[in-house]
């Protein structure tokens, strides 16, 4: 089994600082602190096993090889693309959330 770096993109990185904010801005810090250990857990777990994540979206939005993983205890899903030498994290979103519209640029329908 070869370990591939886990490499987020900037709105990856943006969805996350969002989510951490949300609990702050809610005085649940422990909550923070938890989300922060399930995406370094999903993170550790998809290095190791990129191939293991749900292809459900790549169908629907046409995107080849997009897979999520979902975060242990937090409604937080990861969607990442697996590449030769890397594991390439798209977005950190919401389960609840409109994930197809989510997943689109700001200038496409």
């Amino acid at each position: 089994m070869k370990v591939k770096p886990v490499i987020p993109r900037v709105l990856a990185n943006r969805d996350v600082d969002e989510a951490i904010r949300h609990y702050l801005d809610h005085d649940a810090a422990p909550a923070a602190l938890g989300l922060i250990d399930a995406l370094e857990q999903a993170y550790a777990h998809i290095s190791k096993h990129g191939a293991t994540g749900s292809p459900r979206y790549a169908h629907e939005l046409n995107l080849p090889g997009l897979r999520f993983w979902p975060l242990t205890r937090y409604p937080y899903l990861v969607f990442y693309i697996e590449r030769d030498d890397h594991i390439d994290v798209w977005r950190v979103l919401h389960g609840q959330r409109d994930i197809p519209a989510w997943m689109h640029p700001p200038n496409e329908p």
